[in-house]
Protein backbone atom coordinates (compact mmCIF):
# COMPACT_ATOMS: atom_id res chain seq x y z
CA UNK A 1 0.00 0.00 0.00
CA UNK A 2 1.36 3.44 -0.98
CA UNK A 3 2.21 5.71 1.93
CA UNK A 4 0.65 9.18 1.93
CA UNK A 5 1.27 12.45 3.74
CA UNK A 6 -0.46 15.79 4.13
CA UNK A 7 -0.03 19.17 2.50
CA UNK A 8 -1.85 22.48 2.96
CA UNK A 9 -2.69 23.14 -0.67
CA UNK A 10 -3.03 26.56 -2.27
CA UNK A 11 -6.09 26.47 -4.53
CA UNK A 12 -6.46 30.15 -5.44
CA UNK A 13 -5.89 33.72 -4.26
CA UNK A 14 -7.66 34.68 -1.04
CA UNK A 15 -9.09 31.19 -0.62
CA UNK A 16 -8.63 28.92 2.40
CA UNK A 17 -5.89 26.33 2.11
CA UNK A 18 -7.12 22.79 1.54
CA UNK A 19 -5.57 19.84 3.36
CA UNK A 20 -4.79 17.12 0.82
CA UNK A 21 -3.02 13.78 0.83
CA UNK A 22 -0.35 12.94 -1.72
CA UNK A 23 1.69 9.75 -2.18
CA UNK A 24 5.14 9.51 -0.64
CA UNK A 25 7.33 7.36 -2.90
CA UNK A 26 11.07 6.63 -2.86
CA UNK A 27 13.10 9.48 -4.39
CA UNK A 28 14.09 9.11 -8.02
CA UNK A 29 17.62 9.50 -9.43
CA UNK A 30 19.25 12.67 -8.13
CA UNK A 31 16.41 13.33 -5.68
CA UNK A 32 16.37 13.60 -1.88
CA UNK A 33 13.28 13.02 0.26
CA UNK A 34 13.11 15.37 3.25
CA UNK A 35 10.74 15.28 6.20
CA UNK A 36 9.94 18.94 6.79
CA UNK A 37 10.42 20.15 10.35
CA UNK A 38 9.70 23.87 9.80
CA UNK A 39 8.72 26.23 6.99
CA UNK A 40 8.46 30.00 7.32
CA UNK A 41 6.20 32.31 5.32
CA UNK A 42 8.02 34.69 2.99
CA UNK A 43 6.47 37.94 1.79
CA UNK A 44 6.33 36.51 -1.74
CA UNK A 45 4.11 33.71 -0.38
CA UNK A 46 1.77 36.43 0.85
CA UNK A 47 1.83 38.08 -2.57
CA UNK A 48 0.81 34.77 -4.18
CA UNK A 49 -1.95 34.24 -1.62
CA UNK A 50 -3.26 37.78 -2.17
CA UNK A 51 -3.18 37.35 -5.95
CA UNK A 52 -0.47 39.95 -6.54
CA UNK A 53 1.73 37.43 -8.36
CA UNK A 54 0.92 34.30 -10.30
CA UNK A 55 1.29 30.92 -8.68
CA UNK A 56 0.04 27.66 -10.23
CA UNK A 57 -2.95 25.99 -8.62
CA UNK A 58 -3.08 23.67 -6.91
CA UNK A 59 0.36 24.05 -5.38
CA UNK A 60 2.20 23.80 -2.09
CA UNK A 61 3.57 27.20 -1.13
CA UNK A 62 6.64 27.75 1.00
CA UNK A 63 10.31 28.14 0.05
CA UNK A 64 11.95 28.70 3.44
CA UNK A 65 12.24 25.12 4.63
CA UNK A 66 14.38 22.99 6.89
CA UNK A 67 14.05 19.26 7.33
CA UNK A 68 15.68 15.90 7.94
CA UNK A 69 16.87 13.65 5.13
CA UNK A 70 14.70 10.52 5.08
CA UNK A 71 15.81 8.88 1.82
CA UNK A 72 18.37 9.52 -0.92
CA UNK A 73 18.01 8.58 -4.58
CA UNK A 74 20.73 7.20 -6.80
CA UNK A 75 23.36 9.59 -8.07
CA UNK A 76 22.91 12.37 -5.50
CA UNK A 77 26.13 14.35 -5.28
CA UNK A 78 27.71 16.12 -2.33
CA UNK A 79 26.37 19.21 -0.59
CA UNK A 80 27.73 22.69 -1.30
CA UNK A 81 30.64 22.02 1.07
CA UNK A 82 31.66 18.86 -0.78
CA UNK A 83 30.36 16.38 1.78
CA UNK A 84 28.20 13.35 1.02
CA UNK A 85 24.64 13.46 2.32
CA UNK A 86 23.36 10.88 4.78
CA UNK A 87 19.95 9.85 6.05
CA UNK A 88 19.25 11.83 9.23
CA UNK A 89 21.10 14.98 8.13
CA UNK A 90 19.32 18.21 9.06
CA UNK A 91 19.47 20.43 5.99
CA UNK A 92 18.20 23.35 3.99
CA UNK A 93 18.66 24.05 0.28
CA UNK A 94 18.48 26.69 -2.44
CA UNK A 95 14.99 28.01 -3.11
CA UNK A 96 15.38 27.02 -6.77
CA UNK A 97 16.89 24.39 -9.04
CA UNK A 98 18.38 25.05 -12.45
CA UNK A 99 19.42 23.29 -15.66
CA UNK A 100 23.18 23.87 -15.46
CA UNK A 101 23.44 24.04 -19.26
CA UNK A 102 21.91 27.30 -20.51
CA UNK A 103 23.82 30.52 -21.26
CA UNK A 104 23.24 31.95 -17.78
CA UNK A 105 24.25 28.74 -16.01
CA UNK A 106 27.24 27.71 -18.09
CA UNK A 107 28.68 30.99 -19.39
CA UNK A 108 27.68 33.75 -16.98
CA UNK A 109 27.67 31.79 -13.69
CA UNK A 110 24.26 33.22 -12.79
CA UNK A 111 22.13 30.09 -12.28
CA UNK A 112 19.65 32.24 -10.38
CA UNK A 113 18.66 33.58 -13.82
CA UNK A 114 18.61 30.17 -15.53
CA UNK A 115 16.14 30.19 -18.42
CA UNK A 116 14.76 26.89 -17.11
CA UNK A 117 14.73 27.84 -13.43
CA UNK A 118 12.03 26.40 -11.22
CA UNK A 119 11.31 27.36 -7.63
CA UNK A 120 10.15 25.36 -4.67
CA UNK A 121 6.72 26.53 -3.60
CA UNK A 122 5.90 27.62 -7.15
CA UNK A 123 5.19 24.29 -8.86
CA UNK A 124 1.86 22.55 -9.39
CA UNK A 125 1.22 19.87 -6.78
CA UNK A 126 -0.59 17.87 -9.46
CA UNK A 127 2.87 17.22 -10.87
CA UNK A 128 4.90 14.34 -9.48
CA UNK A 129 6.53 14.11 -7.00
CA UNK A 130 3.83 16.47 -5.65
CA UNK A 131 5.71 17.57 -2.50
CA UNK A 132 7.71 20.54 -3.79
CA UNK A 133 6.94 23.20 -1.16
CA UNK A 134 7.34 23.91 2.51
CA UNK A 135 3.82 23.75 3.90
CA UNK A 136 3.58 19.99 3.91
CA UNK A 137 4.90 16.96 5.76
CA UNK A 138 7.56 16.29 3.11
CA UNK A 139 9.51 17.90 0.29
CA UNK A 140 11.51 16.33 -2.52
CA UNK A 141 14.77 18.04 -3.44
CA UNK A 142 15.40 17.80 -7.17
CA UNK A 143 18.71 17.69 -9.10
CA UNK A 144 20.78 20.89 -9.41
CA UNK A 145 19.70 22.16 -6.01
CA UNK A 146 22.36 23.39 -3.60
CA UNK A 147 22.17 21.77 -0.16
CA UNK A 148 23.81 22.68 3.18
CA UNK A 149 23.79 20.97 6.56
CA UNK A 150 22.49 22.90 9.56
CA UNK A 151 24.69 22.91 12.68
CA UNK A 152 23.18 21.03 15.62
CA UNK A 153 23.36 24.09 17.90
CA UNK A 154 21.25 26.23 15.53
CA UNK A 155 17.53 26.42 16.31
CA UNK A 156 14.84 25.76 13.73
CA UNK A 157 13.79 29.40 13.96
CA UNK A 158 17.31 30.59 13.17
CA UNK A 159 17.73 28.09 10.35
CA UNK A 160 14.48 28.25 8.34
CA UNK A 161 14.97 31.72 6.77
CA UNK A 162 18.42 30.70 5.53
CA UNK A 163 16.79 29.15 2.45
CA UNK A 164 15.46 32.48 1.11
CA UNK A 165 15.54 35.65 3.17
CA UNK A 166 19.09 35.53 4.48
CA UNK A 167 20.97 34.59 1.26
CA UNK A 168 18.88 37.14 -0.62
CA UNK A 169 20.24 39.83 1.69
CA UNK A 170 23.77 38.44 1.41
CA UNK A 171 23.38 38.89 -2.36
CA UNK A 172 22.00 42.41 -1.91
CA UNK A 173 24.88 43.52 0.32
CA UNK A 174 27.35 42.15 -2.22
CA UNK A 175 25.56 43.68 -5.22
CA UNK A 176 25.38 47.11 -3.55
CA UNK A 177 29.09 46.88 -2.62
CA UNK A 178 28.40 47.74 1.02
CA UNK A 179 31.74 48.20 2.74
CA UNK A 180 33.79 49.95 5.37
CA UNK A 181 32.68 53.49 6.11
CA UNK A 182 29.43 53.38 4.15
CA UNK A 183 26.19 54.97 5.28
CA UNK A 184 23.38 52.54 4.51
CA UNK A 185 19.62 53.18 4.55
CA UNK A 186 17.20 50.25 4.57
CA UNK A 187 13.59 50.85 3.50
CA UNK A 188 11.51 48.19 5.24
CA UNK A 189 12.30 46.35 8.46
CA UNK A 190 10.80 42.94 8.01
CA UNK A 191 13.10 39.94 8.21
CA UNK A 192 15.10 40.99 5.14
CA UNK A 193 15.57 44.52 6.39
CA UNK A 194 16.64 43.47 9.88
CA UNK A 195 19.12 40.98 8.45
CA UNK A 196 20.29 43.74 6.13
CA UNK A 197 21.11 45.94 9.12
CA UNK A 198 23.21 43.20 10.71
CA UNK A 199 24.96 42.33 7.44
CA UNK A 200 25.74 45.97 6.67
CA UNK A 201 27.10 46.47 10.17
CA UNK A 202 29.35 43.42 9.97
CA UNK A 203 30.53 44.51 6.49
CA UNK A 204 31.91 47.66 8.07
CA UNK A 205 29.13 50.22 7.51
CA UNK A 206 29.70 53.40 9.49
CA UNK A 207 26.05 54.30 9.91
CA UNK A 208 22.92 52.18 9.34
CA UNK A 209 19.44 53.72 9.15
CA UNK A 210 16.16 51.83 9.19
CA UNK A 211 12.77 52.99 7.87
CA UNK A 212 9.37 51.39 8.59
CA UNK A 213 5.91 52.15 9.95
CA UNK A 214 5.53 49.27 12.44
CA UNK A 215 6.60 50.24 15.94
CA UNK A 216 7.76 46.77 16.96
CA UNK A 217 10.02 46.56 13.90
CA UNK A 218 11.48 49.99 14.54
CA UNK A 219 12.31 48.88 18.07
CA UNK A 220 13.80 45.61 16.83
CA UNK A 221 16.03 47.50 14.39
CA UNK A 222 18.04 48.97 17.24
CA UNK A 223 18.86 45.52 18.59
CA UNK A 224 20.17 44.61 15.13
CA UNK A 225 22.54 47.57 15.01
CA UNK A 226 20.59 50.47 13.49
CA UNK A 227 21.97 53.87 14.49
CA UNK A 228 18.78 55.73 13.53
CA UNK A 229 15.22 54.69 12.73
CA UNK A 230 12.42 56.70 11.14
CA UNK A 231 8.69 56.02 11.38
CA UNK A 232 7.22 56.76 7.95
CA UNK A 233 3.70 56.85 9.36
CA UNK A 234 4.55 60.08 11.17
CA UNK A 235 6.38 61.93 8.39
CA UNK A 236 5.69 63.32 4.95
CA UNK A 237 7.85 62.03 2.11
CA UNK A 238 9.68 65.35 1.95
CA UNK A 239 10.37 65.43 5.69
CA UNK A 240 11.57 61.82 5.60
CA UNK A 241 14.05 62.53 2.82
CA UNK A 242 15.30 65.62 4.65
CA UNK A 243 15.65 63.73 7.94
CA UNK A 244 17.59 60.88 6.38
CA UNK A 245 19.89 63.20 4.48
CA UNK A 246 20.49 65.06 7.75
CA UNK A 247 21.97 61.90 9.27
CA UNK A 248 24.23 61.32 6.23
CA UNK A 249 26.50 64.34 5.86
CA UNK A 250 27.70 65.90 3.72
CA UNK A 251 25.44 64.95 0.81
CA UNK A 252 23.33 61.87 1.55
CA UNK A 253 23.64 58.11 1.90
CA UNK A 254 26.13 55.90 0.11
CA UNK A 255 23.67 53.02 -0.25
CA UNK A 256 19.87 52.64 -0.15
CA UNK A 257 18.31 49.17 0.01
CA UNK A 258 14.60 48.72 -0.75
CA UNK A 259 13.04 45.65 0.88
CA UNK A 260 9.56 46.92 1.71
CA UNK A 261 7.85 45.93 -1.54
CA UNK A 262 6.33 49.37 -2.17
CA UNK A 263 7.57 50.90 -5.45
CA UNK A 264 6.49 54.35 -4.28
CA UNK A 265 9.53 54.52 -1.97
CA UNK A 266 12.03 54.23 -4.82
CA UNK A 267 11.99 57.90 -5.91
CA UNK A 268 12.32 58.87 -2.21
CA UNK A 269 15.31 56.59 -1.85
CA UNK A 270 17.03 58.06 -4.88
CA UNK A 271 16.57 61.53 -3.36
CA UNK A 272 18.33 60.30 -0.20
CA UNK A 273 21.48 59.28 -2.08
CA UNK A 274 24.70 61.21 -2.48
CA UNK A 275 26.18 61.68 -5.92
CA UNK A 276 27.48 58.30 -7.16
CA UNK A 277 25.30 56.55 -4.60
CA UNK A 278 24.03 52.99 -5.07
CA UNK A 279 20.42 51.88 -4.91
CA UNK A 280 19.42 48.18 -4.64
CA UNK A 281 15.83 47.18 -5.38
CA UNK A 282 14.88 43.76 -4.03
CA UNK A 283 11.45 43.94 -2.37
CA UNK A 284 9.23 44.82 -5.33
CA UNK A 285 8.77 41.21 -6.45
CA UNK A 286 5.23 41.63 -7.79
CA UNK A 287 4.71 42.66 -11.43
CA UNK A 288 3.30 46.02 -12.59
CA UNK A 289 5.27 47.93 -9.94
CA UNK A 290 5.40 51.12 -12.01
CA UNK A 291 7.02 54.36 -10.87
CA UNK A 292 7.94 57.71 -12.40
CA UNK A 293 11.57 58.77 -12.25
CA UNK A 294 13.47 61.81 -13.47
CA UNK A 295 16.08 60.12 -15.64
CA UNK A 296 18.11 63.33 -15.67
CA UNK A 297 18.54 63.05 -11.91
CA UNK A 298 19.86 59.50 -12.28
CA UNK A 299 22.31 60.77 -14.89
CA UNK A 300 23.50 63.97 -13.25
CA UNK A 301 23.84 62.38 -9.80
CA UNK A 302 25.56 59.35 -11.38
CA UNK A 303 23.31 56.95 -9.45
CA UNK A 304 23.72 53.21 -9.84
CA UNK A 305 20.44 51.26 -9.77
CA UNK A 306 20.69 47.53 -9.15
CA UNK A 307 17.92 44.94 -9.16
CA UNK A 308 18.59 41.87 -7.00
CA UNK A 309 16.43 38.82 -7.61
CA UNK A 310 17.18 35.37 -6.16
CA UNK A 311 20.78 34.60 -5.22
CA UNK A 312 23.74 32.52 -6.32
CA UNK A 313 23.95 29.06 -4.66
CA UNK A 314 27.18 30.09 -2.94
CA UNK A 315 25.20 32.75 -1.05
CA UNK A 316 23.33 29.95 0.72
CA UNK A 317 26.54 28.75 2.34
CA UNK A 318 27.56 32.33 3.16
CA UNK A 319 24.16 32.93 4.78
CA UNK A 320 24.54 29.80 6.90
CA UNK A 321 28.01 30.92 7.99
CA UNK A 322 26.74 34.40 8.88
CA UNK A 323 23.89 33.13 11.05
CA UNK A 324 26.14 30.56 12.69
CA UNK A 325 28.85 33.12 13.47
CA UNK A 326 26.61 35.91 14.74
CA UNK A 327 23.71 34.02 16.34
CA UNK A 328 24.93 35.09 19.79
CA UNK A 329 25.38 38.71 18.67
CA UNK A 330 21.97 39.31 17.06
CA UNK A 331 18.57 37.90 18.13
CA UNK A 332 17.89 36.07 14.87
CA UNK A 333 15.60 33.61 16.63
CA UNK A 334 13.21 36.42 17.59
CA UNK A 335 12.52 37.23 13.94
CA UNK A 336 10.45 34.06 13.64
CA UNK A 337 7.88 35.27 16.13
CA UNK A 338 4.81 33.18 15.28
CA UNK A 339 4.45 29.38 15.36
CA UNK A 340 1.50 27.53 13.81
CA UNK A 341 0.56 23.94 13.01
CA UNK A 342 0.09 23.01 9.36
CA UNK A 343 -3.67 22.83 9.89
CA UNK A 344 -3.71 26.51 10.92
CA UNK A 345 -1.99 27.90 7.85
CA UNK A 346 -4.89 30.28 7.11
CA UNK A 347 -4.35 32.12 10.39
CA UNK A 348 -0.60 32.24 9.84
CA UNK A 349 -1.07 33.88 6.43
CA UNK A 350 -3.58 36.33 7.88
CA UNK A 351 -1.17 37.36 10.65
CA UNK A 352 1.68 37.76 8.18
CA UNK A 353 -0.48 39.75 5.78
CA UNK A 354 -1.49 42.11 8.59
CA UNK A 355 2.17 42.39 9.68
CA UNK A 356 1.36 41.33 13.21
CA UNK A 357 4.29 38.92 13.03
CA UNK A 358 7.63 39.31 11.26
CA UNK A 359 7.95 35.65 10.18
CA UNK A 360 5.39 32.94 10.81
CA UNK A 361 6.72 29.40 11.24
CA UNK A 362 4.71 26.39 10.12
CA UNK A 363 5.45 23.15 11.95
CA UNK A 364 4.03 20.03 10.22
Amino acid sequence: MTRTAMAATFVGPNQPFVMREYPVVPPGPGQVLVRNTMGTICRSDINSWEGKRHNPTPSILGHEIIGVVEDIGDGVGPDLRGRALSVGDRITWTEFFYCGECYYCSSLDTPQKCVNIRKYGHISSDQEPHFLGGFADYCYILPNTGIVRIPSNMTDEEAAPIMCGVPTMVSVIESASVGVGDTVVIQGLGLLGLYGIALARENGARTVIGIDSVEARLEMASTFGADHVFDVSEMSAEDLVAAVRGTCPPDGADVIIEVCGDPAVIPQGIDMLRAQGRYAITGTVSPNAYISLDANRILTRMVTLTGVHNYHPRHLGEALDFVSRYRSTYPFKKLVDGRYPLSNLDLAFKDMSERSVIRAAIVP
